[in-house]
């Protein structure tokens, strides 16, 4: 458990007017083996080798804009129907994707407090919904900024700004959780007031190079970081 963290967060919780923005894959569900294997699906029935460092560029960002800007045996195709071919390659069953730990209890533990949430993904809504309803978290009231809320995604900071936005908040007094560098860019440029980077896909040491004030290793030492009688 990452003490720090887990006091930022509460202090931070406890001012008035504070609010939460989530992130979604890596955050709330480990999704990733998930992603992988439709990728692998997809390149190996298109008979492309794509190392694993050009994998992880597509980490916390709306596919249609990494094969749009990245160079690859994709080049020159349309992106969006790339994208939807990758997508109908997802088999959650093959490869069924798990909550993080404390993920669930932390947002209903925080929506308990009265403490406003905004779920800020570059996910497809269809996906979001599920997710949350998988977590059992989907009717707690619950803003959702997802790939289709957006002109452009992650790491530009329109998600974030949408997501505070959403809760009639400014961003410097929200918190914001995040898994990836590009999900911390978006955060940060945004105005976010604490960032905590999440270490389910990136160390430690990625998540602070890339801005995090703080990481913790999944949601759980963050539970108890606030209570509904601490908020002022």
């Amino acid at each position: 458990m990452d003490l720090t963290a887990a006091e930022l967060v509460g202090a931070r919780l406890r001012r008035h007017g504070a609010g939460v923005l989530l992130d979604l894959d890596g955050t709330l569900v480990d999704s990733e083996p998930t992603n992988r294997a439709a990728f692998a699906t997809y390149f190996a029935r298109r008979g492309w080798d794509v190392p694993h460092e050009t994998l992880m560029r597509f980490a916390g960002r709306r596919g249609t804009e990494v094969l749009a800007e990245l160079d690859g045996p994709w080049a020159g195709e349309d992106p969006v129907t790339l994208a939807d071919e990758i997508v109908a390659c997802l088999d959650p069953e093959a490869t069924p994707p798990v909550p993080v730990p404390g993920a669930a209890d932390a947002v209903a533990a925080w929506r308990r407090a009265g403490v406003p949430i905004s779920l800020v993904t570059s996910a497809r809504h269809d996906w979001a919904v599920e997710a949350l309803e998988m977590l059992g978290v989907a009717d707690l009231g619950l803003a959702m900024v997802t790939a289709e809320s957006v002109a452009v995604g992650k790491p530009d900071p329109e998600p974030f700004l949408r997501g505070a936005d959403a809760l009639g908040l400014d961003p410097a007094d929200c918190l914001a959780f995040e898994d990836t560098p590009a999900g911390l860019a978006a955060a940060l440029g945004a105005g976010v007031g604490l960032v905590v980077g999440v270490r389910t896909s990136h160390p430690d040491a990625v998540l602070r190079e890339a801005g995090a004030h703080a990481s913790v290793p999944d949601m759980t030492a963050l539970v108890p970081a606030v209570s509904g009688e601490a908020r002022t």
